[in-house]
């Protein structure tokens, strides 16, 4: 049949199962699975199917055993040798270890370790055994342990009992014969008490095993009884302490050193007994017998005290001089006559006694002591001081102390300079000065001159900074005696008297220095301004003055000073005809300096053409002098509108003195402002910049040349801080230039680029506090730059401008001040020059005293003279400001200043 397949009928195949291709698989039940676990027959009967061979035939057993023997018969052949070894060898066989990973464990780079730093030690030591004490708690809170360890009970039960027992010991040695306690404070008291750690408990008791030891082994070591005793003070054991060191005083009686420590760790009554048993045993200590006076109170008993001392010590200085000092003076002088007698090396007991007695008696006890202490120069200085005292000359007495050379070498320059101090410090100058005129010498014999001015010019300050002027005075009176024709030396002595001298001992001195030193122009000029400025004396300044011109007729300085003179008294003729005379090259010093002060002077009197015609001259004479040129093109622009004239002046400068920044700017801002010709200004300051490359204030006039193109700008401040990076005038534009958010950012780094000392970018930083209401820190910034160069006028006015304001603003007369925005005044805590930040300044309260910092301004200003600024010297540049006070002069530019900052 053709539909019949060939496979039917056939049997089917080895572990066929039907269905299980297309997954038709059948189910089975419990009864299919059979019990969980094999009956203990069929177990048996699997074990005996498996030795079937084995228990067929003995043969094969046989067989079998000598090819798989067990393995104590492996070793049985060896384990008979073991009978053979030794107790020795026995140890020596290693134990039977796990070798799994050890190659790992002998790789040498497996070695290498890494110490754990000291500062990770400490730290876990002192987190571990940090005392209980130091945890500070309100008395009712129990500080916990911070460390991440294993609580170890019974390590806390041991150290709760010793705790309690420190705490006992504590109370009992603190406990009187009548015990009082605070029950309302008790609690608060327990506070108070230093309870110990386990770790310090456990140093204690080892320290306690080891004095113990010490004092068993040598009873006789005092140390070791006094340190137990002081370890059981520190561990708050009173009682213990003093027990031990009672068996101290018992095994070490001869020891003063236990007698005073168990009389310092008792009360003061049975201290008391304590050092009357010592003194039994010690009657020649001193330290003894004075811890006892001091226990008593009244002064009846201390005399008491010390004068049954002197009987068993009668040769103790510090017990006579302790008795002295509780005596009145007459009783004094009886005890000291005594003490003379029988202590006569003793230079103190001398000195006191001849300072008790009067004049006549005193010379005759230092003659005693002399005699008696050949080899002591306080007796000599004594007796000097004594003449001084009833104003007699001490000369003579110091001179016959220096005859002696084993006495003068003995002590050197220092300890005379010293004991010169001294008596100075005691008010004797006249003994100072004699020792500094008999010592300053000694051990200089093979110096040259020079090195002793430089020494006694040092040691003369050195004594100015301790405070004793009269022996720095003194020192400079003997170099001048000696040096008579340094300049420098008398200008250094003029120094000394002009900071602490009367204007009498200045005139004098340099009245005296110009007579050594006719040549020293300095000298001349400090005295015609010490006559002038200091005493209001004109005309002796004009008499020192005309004398200063016999000795240096060609002096540029002196010319000038007379001419100042005076201008400054509105005496023009006379000035007038000191610059003519000194313009001379022959009887005058005919200088740039000398013509420039002659242009000055004709222009501050509104003489523009005179000014002009000596202006021509001057630059005919000194073409290389670029402010020479300067003055002459500022009078032909600003004075006479001679425009087209400064510019070629100007030019013709520039061809004679290419590197004068100050000569270009004005070329530039000649073309810009009254040409209006921006595009010249520019290529004049590009000229310049090729010049000056490193020049800030070149690069400083072309950006604001270029104020109208922020982009420009940018570039331009760019180009000019990498081209001058610690320029404070450039820093300073940059920051007026940007954003409120960008300008803190742009201040610190100026700061680090300008290492913290530019006044100029101080002054805008201090700008910047004032455009945020920081009070305090404007100050404090705005007195920093007027520290760091009082030269800068424009720090000056910028701070008057701000203490002006917050002045009016304090005293209500003004509620909006310079900056036209209200001003609040407040005092931070902690303002700090050094430290910029947005933090605001919080006490806002009004401070009446600000008055105050206007005065102290203008005080401070008295003693500086500023030179530049760029609106300071412009105002005090001006020839109508020329004959106005520098303060007058520091009021007008701070009222052309402009807003503190931009917004």
């Amino acid at each position: 049949m053709k539909g019949t397949k060939d496979f039917l009928g056939k049997p089917a195949p080895p572990n066929y199962i039907a269905g299980l291709g297309r997954g038709a698989t059948g189910f089975t039940t419990r009864s299919d699975i059979g019990p969980a676990r094999e009956s203990v027959l069929e177990t048996v009967q699997a074990e005996q199917e498996s030795n079937f061979d084995e228990n067929q035939d003995p043969e094969n057993e046989t067989a079998f055993r000598e090819q798989k023997p067990a393995i104590k018969e492996q070793f049985s052949d060896l384990k008979r040798q073991l009978a053979s070894l030794t107790q020795e060898e026995w140890d020596s066989i290693p134990e039977a270890t796990n070798q799994s990973r050890q190659k790992r464990k002998r790789d040498p780079r497996m070695e290498r370790y890494s110490a754990v730093p000291d500062s990770v030690i400490s730290g876990l030591t002192d987190q571990i055994s940090q005392p209980l004490s130091e945890i500070q708690t309100a008395g009712i809170e129990t500080p916990l342990s911070s460390t991440e360890t294993v609580t170890n009970f019974a390590a806390i039960g041991k150290a709760r009992d010793k705790v309690l027992g420190i705490k006992l010991d504590q109370v009992e040695g603190t406990m009187t014969e009548i015990a009082s306690i605070d029950s309302k404070g008790y609690l608060t008291s327990l506070n108070s008490i230093a309870i110990k750690s386990a770790t310090e408990v456990g140093d204690i008791q080892k320290a306690r095993t080891l004095l113990k030891s010490v004092t068993t082994t040598n009873p006789k070591h005092a140390p070791g009884w006094i340190a137990a005793a002081r370890l059981e003070e520190v561990a708050g054991r009173m009682a213990a302490a003093r027990q031990i060191i009672k068996k101290g005083c018992d095994e070490c009686p001869k020891n003063e050193d236990v007698w005073l420590e168990a009389s310092r760790l008792n009360t003061q009554e049975n201290s008391k007994i304590i050092l009357g048993q010592a003194v039994r045993f010690l009657p020649q200590s001193v330290k003894i017998w004075r811890a006892a006076a001091d226990l008593e109170k009244d002064t009846l008993k201390k005399k008491r005290v010390f004068r049954r001392a002197l009987e068993f010590i009668p040769s103790s200085v510090a017990l006579w001089r302790a008795l002295v000092a509780l005596e009145e003076p007459y009783d004094a002088k009886i005890l000291l006559s005594r003490a003379v007698e029988i202590i006569p090396s003793s230079i103190d007991l001398w000195i006191a006694l001849a300072r008790l007695e009067t004049y006549e008696n005193a010379k005759v006890v230092l003659n005693k002591a002399r005699k008696a202490i050949p080899t002591s120069h306080e007796i000599w200085i004594s007796a000097a001081q004594l003449e001084e005292s009833q104003g007699t000359p001490v000369d003579l007495i110091i001179s016959r102390a220096f005859k002696d050379s084993k006495l003068v070498l003995g002590l050197g320059r220092e300890r005379w300079l010293a004991e010169a101090e001294k008596s100075e410090a005691q008010g004797f100058p006249q003994v100072a000065q004699e020792i500094i005129n008999s010592c300053l010498s000694l051990g200089l014999e093979d110096e040259d001159e020079y090195a002793k001015i430089d020494i006694w010019v040092s040691e003369a300050e050195f004594a100015v900074s301790r405070g004793h002027i009269q022996t720095a005075r003194a020192i400079f009176a003997y170099s001048l005696k000696s040096v008579s024709t340094d300049p420098e030396l008398w200008m250094s002595a003029a120094m000394l008297e002009k900071n602490h001298g009367t204007p009498e001992t200045l005139d004098g001195l340099l009245r005296r220095a110009v007579e050594y030193c006719p040549k020293t122009e300095s000298l001349w000029l400090m005295a015609a301004k010490e006559k002038w400025v200091w005493a209001q004396d004109v005309d002796s300044a004009r008499t020192i003055l005309q004398e200063a011109f016999k000795f240096n007729p060609n002096s540029e300085s002196i010319w000038l000073a007379a001419v100042k003179l005076e201008s400054s008294n509105r005496e023009f003729d006379r000035a007038r005809k000191l610059l003519e005379r000194a313009r001379d090259d022959k009887s005058g010093a005919g200088t740039a300096r000398v013509w420039l002060k002659s242009i000055v002077l004709e222009r501050q009197l509104s003489n523009s053409g005179e000014a002009l015609v000596l202006a021509k001259s001057a630059t005919e004479h000194f073409p290389k002098s670029p402010k020479l040129w300067m003055i002459r093109g500022q009078i032909e622009s600003d004075d006479m509108n001679l425009f087209n004239d400064a510019r070629i002046t100007f030019s013709q400068g520039l061809k004679h003195n290419p590197n004068s920044i100050p000569l270009w700017l004005l070329a530039s801002k000649l073309e810009m402002n009254r040409f209006n010709l921006p595009v010249k200004a520019r290529a004049i300051l590009d000229r310049a910049r090729a010049t000056n490359p490193k020049s800030p204030e070149i690069w400083l006039e072309t950006v604001r040349i270029e104020g109208n193109n922020p982009t420009l700008v940018k570039s331009l401040l760019g180009r000019a801080i990498k081209e001058c990076p610690k320029s404070g005038i450039l820093w300073s534009e940059l920051i007026l230039r940007e954003s409120r958010q960008q300008r803190k950012a742009k201040s610190v780094d100026a700061l680090k680029n300008c290492d913290n000392n530019d006044p100029v970018l101080i002054t805008t930083i201090a700008r910047l506090f004032w455009s945020e209401r920081k009070i305090e820190k404007t100050r404090s910034w705005l007195e920093r730059a007027c520290r760091v160069d009082p030269l800068y006028g424009d720090a000056w006015a910028w701070r008057l401008k701000f203490e002006t304001e917050q002045s009016l603003v304090n005293s209500n007369k003004l509620s909006n001040g310079f900056s036209g925005q209200p001003t609040e005044i407040n005092h931070p805590a902690n303002a700090s020059p050094g430290n910029i930040d947005n933090s605001t300044d919080t006490q806002g309260s009004q401070n009446p005293e600000l008055g105050e910092y206007v005065k102290k301004l203008y005080l401070e200003f008295k003693s500086v003279s500023p030179k530049y600024g760029e609106v300071w010297q412009r105002i005090n540049k001006d020839p109508k400001n020329s004959f106005l006070s520098q303060e007058k002069v520091l009021e007008i530019t701070a009222a052309e200043l402009p807003l503190p900052m931009t917004y």
